[in-house]
């Protein structure tokens, strides 16, 4: 008896040892030995959901089989499903479909069973079809090499490994990493390229008085590999309010590069000192683009919509103002916030978008703007939608933290994320490994871009943003079907681009990028 539990504890603290000193699995070095029994469930999960607990689609804000599709992409594993959809097609409101061409496209060179020009690049770039700044003609404008992107998510609401994983997995995947509004960090500087976020703290180009900086933007800009600016004026998750930083997360360093005070909880305005109009927000976006000769774009949830109209009406008749419109949806994450603002203010991201769009097609100017859009975008159907609905590039964000080991506990707020992802705790940072969950980011956006590709493809065009609205159509629950354009009010199907540009983009495809 003595020696069989002397084996028993020889044996736990071996396994102990060896979970704490491995590094693939964040949840293992955390919480060694019983961690393990979070896979075991996870394990058997769908064997026990089919009898007492929830299907697949039910889980919110991600469902299961969307988890289990971004795990498998970002681990290289078998994302396939098989024995047919668990969804019901018949009786869901609103329920996509994709309309599939009889004919898909192919590549000029396409052989059977080769994928064409897919096969000449492992990493399946999506080019964005625009040129970012191109509108405006800024010093600095270029072509975004991914239509995919890592949205808005700060150095403090993550944890340092978090946000190099980010930088890291955004370099190996050519995509572009948004600094969110908490500043540029050393974290971010790992070769992946940035869009710099300034929200209505300015953290990292603010002066005492809470203006804006702008040599000290303009040295940053160049200091880091910092490739547009984005000015936020809100986001879905909290609109209409300012960022939350809870003091648990307001680490020394973190205090350093935001400007802020220690251990403090970090509040942002819910307004930006530089503008209160739109003519004097136009002005804003200016001077930025002056003192940086970056591309400067908005994000933005949506509420009202004069303040559309207005925007569009006044960038066409100056011809000036952001090269990019972000669109948040209310439907988006964040790390902290006041519930009724999660639920129930802004819109939706489908239909804020297409309002937002609609406004600036009507002016003539959704040819010159880029449009990106974010809100539990980063599933291939709700990528390739957004494209049809008018956006030239997408941006995820919880998604991207599932990819590097989030499991969705939602304590984001308290400071305790499990995974280290979403924590400034040093025994749970420690936990995330950089190097091994870069690889599984980049591994999600391949697979992403990958899937949005051929399903573009299937609808007989080369790229995504080539996909228009008279591609899809929403099932209702009386055995009805409405073609998009309708659902949205789109009298035309303008997110297709102009009879040159498609060209051009058929070019570019089959040019094998």
């Amino acid at each position: 008896m003595g020696w069989a539990v002397l084996v028993i504890v020889v044996a736990l603290v071996t396994m102990a040892a060896w979970d704490v000193t491995q590094r693939k699995h964040a949840i293992l070095r955390n919480f060694p030995i019983i961690g393990h029994f979070r896979y075991w469930l996870e394990s058997i999960g769908p064997e026990l959901r089919q009898y007492i607990v929830t299907d697949n689609n039910e889980e919110r804000p991600f469902s299961r089989d969307q988890r289990s599709w971004v795990y498998a992409s970002s681990k290289q594993q078998n994302n396939l499903f098989g024995f047919g959809t668990d969804n019901d097609l018949e009786s869901s409101p609103n329920y996509l479909v994709i309309k599939h061409a009889a004919f898909p496209w192919r590549a000029p060179d396409a052989t059977a069973g080769t994928g064409g020009a897919l096969v000449k690049d492992p990493l399946h770039m999506v080019p964005c079809a625009k040129v970012l700044g191109g509108w405006r003609k800024r010093p600095k404008a270029f072509r975004p090499r991914s239509i995919i992107n890592v949205s808005a998510m700060s150095f403090g609401s993550l944890s340092a490994p978090a946000v190099e994983s980010i930088n890291r997995g955004c370099n190996i995947a050519g995509a572009l990493q948004n600094t969110g509004e908490g500043g540029i960090s050393p974290h971010h500087d790992k070769g992946g390229e940035l869009i710099w976020q300034l929200g209505t703290g300015y953290f990292g180009a603010r002066r005492p008085d809470g203006r804006v900086d702008f040599d000290e933007l303009a040295r940053k800009c160049q200091r880091y590999a910092v490739r547009a600016i984005e000015i936020k004026l809100s986001q879905g998750a909290k609109p209409g309010k300012g960022g939350v930083l809870p003091a648990a997360k307001v680490t020394k360093e973190i205090a350093a590069i935001r400007g802020i005070p220690e251990g403090q909880a970090c509040l942002s305005p819910s307004f930006h000192p530089e503008f209160s109009s739109v003519p004097e927000l136009v002005d804003f976006v200016e001077r930025v683009a002056d003192a940086t000769g970056l591309p400067v774009g908005i994000k933005s949830a949506v509420g009202e919509d004069v303040f559309w109209d207005e925007l569009a009406h006044h960038m066409a008749e100056t011809g000036r103002g952001p090269d990019y419109i972000f669109v948040d949806g209310g439907e988006g994450g964040t790390g902290a916030a006041p519930l009724v603002f999660s639920d129930r203010v802004a819109l939706p991201f489908k239909i804020a978008f297409a309002r937002v769009y609609k406004a600036f097609a009507q002016v003539g100017l959704h040819q010159e703007v880029v449009f990106m859009g974010a809100g539990r975008l980063g599933f291939p159907e709700q990528t390739l939608f957004a494209f049809g609905l008018g956006c030239d590039m997408v941006a995820v964000a919880r998604e991207a933290m599932m990819a590097i080991g989030c499991i969705q506990a939602q304590r984001c707020h308290t400071g305790h994320c499990p995974a280290g992802v979403a924590t400034q705790n040093k025994w749970l940072m420690r936990g995330l490994d950089p190097t091994l969950k870069a690889a599984r980011l980049a591994n999600y956006l391949v697979a992403l871009r990958k899937e949005v590709l051929a399903l573009s493809h299937a609808c007989g065009v080369s790229h995504p943003a080539l996909v228009g609205m008279h591609h899809f159509e929403l099932v209702d629950d009386r055995f009805g079907a409405r073609l998009a354009t309708g659902v949205f009010d789109y009298t035309e199907d303008w997110s297709l681009p102009s009879t040159e540009r498609a060209a051009e983009i058929d070019a570019m495809m089959s040019g094998g990028h």
